[in-house]
């Protein structure tokens, strides 16, 4: 009888824990929130990038980069081809096609699924080199391309692997061959990340690799997502998806980190885009990240963008620049202004472009 109710107690023990946790990812991924749509004028589709465009750079010259075909094991993915990149001439208005990026030998293309992307242009002789997170097998390691534009092709340069390194979610490049990366999770990968996203501990991080040195530079996120830099290259911006913020951390002679501020958008930021020219910061988001995960076809999980203007100032403008319930749009994860219009990727959905006459760039 006494192990009866040891058993007992600890079977509700469990149960009430499990509920907490429940209760607590909901809370993380606003699974309560009420969208209030908000929509851009002469929105269209993009053709051919029908199966996700999880993340995007512009080049100075318009020319948009996008990283397409992410397969993630806790969402879904509507095409059993492998990963690819593209161009898109954003500077073409109407006449706008993605052009697929020839990826030359020495490269396993059956096994691309490309994540988060970065662009770094070597002041020296004007090379732009392409950083791609990439998951081969669900795994992590970072690609490094250089591009080549007029040829439209990306020549292979290495792979980096290293144990740090372990769940890359995005990247942004300093260096021909040195960045900082986010690790959204704890653990490398299966059942560990179930428990860890139930659990929904600040355990995940930013990590600085170079050549030289590879180190954890700033820790303490529930999941750091999207990261970038400021246009003069003095702060880093990491997204923290699910305590629904972004990170303004100061870089360091020694390339580590300082925390400098907290600024809180109140959705689930994913992907982070910063304006070269006016340090302003284009977030994707999910507004509902449970609709997100459960992904159920009468309820579909919507889409968001955030604009934060002034963010170093004591008082940052954060502006909801679109928004839907999943009717139009369906997981955004990044957004880039250019030329008065408005470039959308998602997750495993379409990409759209909408017109920004309205908004107040």
């Amino acid at each position: 009888m006494g192990k009866l109710v040891v058993i007992s107690l600890f079977v509700a023990a469990l149960s009430a824990f499990v509920g907490e946790r429940v209760i607590n990812l909901r809370r993380r991924t606003l699974a309560s929130r009420k969208l209030v749509q908000t929509h851009l004028p002469n929105c269209h589709p993009i053709k051919s990038l029908e199966y996700g465009s999880e993340d995007l750079t512009i080049l100075p010259n318009g020319l948009a980069i996008i990283s397409t075909g992410l397969k993630d094991p806790v969402l879904p993915s509507y095409s059993d081809a492998p990963g690819k990149m593209y161009t898109l001439d954003m500077s073409e208005d109407s006449r706008m096609k993605p052009v697929e990026l020839r990826m030359g030998r020495g490269f396993d293309l059956e096994s691309f699924n490309p994540h988060g992307i970065s662009v770094y242009t070597d002041e020296t002789d004007n090379s732009v080199y392409l950083f791609v997170v990439n998951h081969p097998q669900q795994k992590t390691q970072v690609e490094i391309f250089l591009f080549v534009e007029e040829d439209h092709s990306l020549v292979y340069v290495k792979t980096i692997k290293h144990e740090f390194l372990h769940s890359v979610n995005d990247i942004v490049a300093v260096g021909v061959e040195s960045f900082y990366a986010t690790n959204d999770h704890y653990f490398g990968g299966g059942t560990l990340n179930t428990l860890e996203i139930l659990l929904a501990q600040p355990w995940s991080n930013v990590v600085y690799y170079s050549p030289e040195e590879v180190k954890v530079v700033a820790e303490g996120f529930y999941m750091a997502n999207g990261i970038n830099i400021s246009p003069d290259k003095r702060h880093i911006y990491v997204a923290d998806l699910f305590d629904h913020n972004i990170h303004v951390l100061e870089r360091l002679e020694s390339n580590g980190l300082a925390p400098v501020k907290v600024v809180e958008v109140g959705s689930l930021v994913d992907n982070i885009y910063v304006d070269p020219e006016t340090g302003d910061l284009w977030i994707g988001c999910h507004p509902n990240g449970w609709k997100l995960f459960q992904n159920d076809p009468e309820d579909l999980p919507g889409s968001e963008v955030i604009q934060i203007k002034d963010i170093h100032s004591e008082k940052p403008v954060v502006t909801q620049v679109y928004a839907d319930d999943g009717s139009v749009l369906i997981g955004s994860s990044v957004a880039a202004p250019y030329g008065g219009k408005l470039l959308i990727g998602t997750i495993y959905q379409k990409a759209l472009v909408c017109d920004l006459a309205k908004v107040d760039q």
